[in-house]
């Protein structure tokens, strides 16, 4: 991937996934701004790499409009804009409203407004892509996670618009990864359990997905697409 003057926007960069993805970018020499929404080291290390860190809180409209009017205070143009932000939040009868309407905002609001809000930006680099962070669950659904399920396949339907709407000045795709990383409490049953659900049943980690945004990144004739990072799930 070829370095570029304007920076690469990742959102929700603090820790995971992003941070891999943040790190990796500025490895290979990109300007990168990010959104964090908690103040954690791996934070300050970005910013002691020379990232920009806005802190942001995508669960409403007005927290989105301020983060996008802290942006443009950092900078006139982006490469790409990276939405990686997600919320994964249990749907409970007390609960089910505020928790959907927050995974709405964080998985679609946000990226909608930020993607109109921004394309000026982005208007201003070539290429120029955006990039949405899905999930491979949209691909059939989930009875147990309802309100996230439906918020990613929102964010997979924005993908086909945006890419229509933006073409040919702004390539827009997505990444529908399964799973990435254990979490340190899971136990042995879980991760089997989880490992089996997969065709190549192994833990592959967050590069995969740096290698499929530099993928999307790099090439020029692929756009509207969501590529599926899933181990083979879909054929087990």
């Amino acid at each position: 991937m070829t370095s570029c003057a304007a920076p690469i926007l990742i959102t929700g960069a603090g820790q995971r996934v992003g941070l891999h993805c943040a790190q990796r970018l500025l490895e290979e020499g990109h300007r990168v701004i990010f959104s964090y929404r908690s103040e954690r080291p791996s934070v300050q290390v970005l910013r002691d790499r020379g990232a920009i860190a806005i802190q942001a809180d995508f669960a409403s409209e007005s927290a989105i409009m301020a983060f996008i009017s802290e942006l443009k205070t950092h900078t006139g143009s982006l490469r790409a804009i990276v939405h990686n932000a997600s919320e994964w939040l249990a749907e409970t009868p007390d609960t089910d409203a505020a928790a959907f309407t927050r995974m709405f905002n964080v998985h679609m609001l946000a990226p909608y407004l930020i993607n109109l809000h921004c394309a000026d930006l982005l208007q201003r680099s070539s290429p120029a892509d955006i990039v949405h962070i899905s999930d491979d669950v949209t691909r059939k659904g989930s009875s147990k996670h309802i309100g996230y399920c439906a918020s990613k396949a929102g964010l997979d339907s924005l993908t086909l618009s945006f890419a229509a709407r933006y073409a040919p000045a702004i390539k827009v795709n997505g990444i529908a990864p399964a799973l990435l990383l254990f979490n340190p409490d899971d136990d042995a049953a879980y991760r089997a359990k989880a490992l089996a659900k997969s065709a190549l049943g192994i833990e592959p980690g967050s590069e995969v997905i740096y290698q499929s945004l530099r993928y999307l990144l790099d090439n020029p004739y692929v756009t509207g697409t969501t590529l599926t990072v899933n181990g083979g799930r879909h054929i087990k």
